[in-house]
C-alpha cells in the first residue's frame, strides 16, 4: 500500500474521537484517531460515496 495522506473530518472536536480518511487510487481508507489498534477500514470509492449520500441526506446517522 502506497504510503497515505490521512485527513481528519472538518466536524471533529477536539479529542481523540475522530475520523480520518485517506484516499488512493482504487480505495478510500478510513480510520478512528482514538483506536489503538490503528485499524484501517478500506472501501470502494463507489461504496464510500453512497455512505457519504445517506449521511447527509439523514443527519440523523451522524
Amino acid at each position: 500500500m502506497p504510503e497515505l495522506t490521512w485527513q481528519k473530518s472538518s466536524y471533529c472536536a477536539q479529542g481523540n474521537s475522530c475520523v480520518n480518511v485517506a484516499a488512493s487510487p482504487e480505495a478510500i481508507h478510513i480510520t478512528e484517531t482514538g483506536d489503538p489498534t490503528a485499524a484501517i477500514l478500506t472501501s470502494t470509492p463507489a461504496a464510500f460515496s453512497a455512505l457519504l449520500h445517506v449521511l447527509k441526506k439523514d443527519p440523523r446517522h451522524v
